[in-house]
């Protein structure tokens, strides 16, 4: 890639980043929300729950906490199978800003699992995460999010041929979530 390509790449990323930061401020409501989500963490699917605190620190901060039940798809004996496990995860949102009624933030916490046992010795598995998410307010009150990230958690099933990992990588979630008013 030439150096004018890689200018011109740098500065349009530049500018969307600025016109995100810098984003006039709607009337959104932003005290506690509920939702639900559902997700894939690595190659397993979920579906869950989520409660928001109220932002504070000049509507730029916020709690969540999340639980979901995944399934994870493995060989059992001849057939294939999927065996639900569930995740809990706490984290803190920092908005990066608006885009009309679009609120653009990063989140960031710790993720616990509670794996079965019938392919994980591990009661429980402990680690961290990241994303980043788009809420898309169709009311003031209501939202539809998109989110991805990573998740990292050294979980093994290690009851399986090879031990494979599982809740490890990628994360991509969507879902509804509704505000209260502050």
């Amino acid at each position: 890639m030439d150096r004018t390509k890689r200018y011109l790449i740098c500065g349009v990323v530049f500018l969307c980043y600025t016109f995100a930061l810098f984003g006039q401020d709607t009337p959104l409501d932003r005290g506690v929300g509920f939702g639900f989500q559902l997700n894939q963490y690595q190659k397993d699917f979920g579906a869950g729950l989520n409660i928001t605190s109220p932002y504070f620190a000049n509507d730029r901060v916020a709690v969540r906490l999340r639980g979901n039940i995944l399934f994870y798809e493995h060989p059992d004996q001849e057939a294939t199978t999927w065996t639900p496990y569930s995740n809990a995860s706490l984290g803190f949102i920092g908005v990066v800003g608006y885009v009309g009624d679009i609120r653009l933030y990063s989140e960031g916490g710790i993720v616990g699992l509670f794996p079965s046992d019938k392919f994980s010795s591990d009661r429980t598995k402990f680690g961290g995460y990241g994303l980043f998410g788009f809420e898309f307010f169709f009311r003031r009150n209501g939202n539809y999010f998109i989110e991805i990230g990573g998740v990292g958690t050294g979980a093994k099933a290690d009851k399986l041929p090879n031990q494979p990992v599982f809740s490890n990588g990628l994360i991509i979630g969507t879902g509804f979530r509704f505000h209260l008013p502050k």
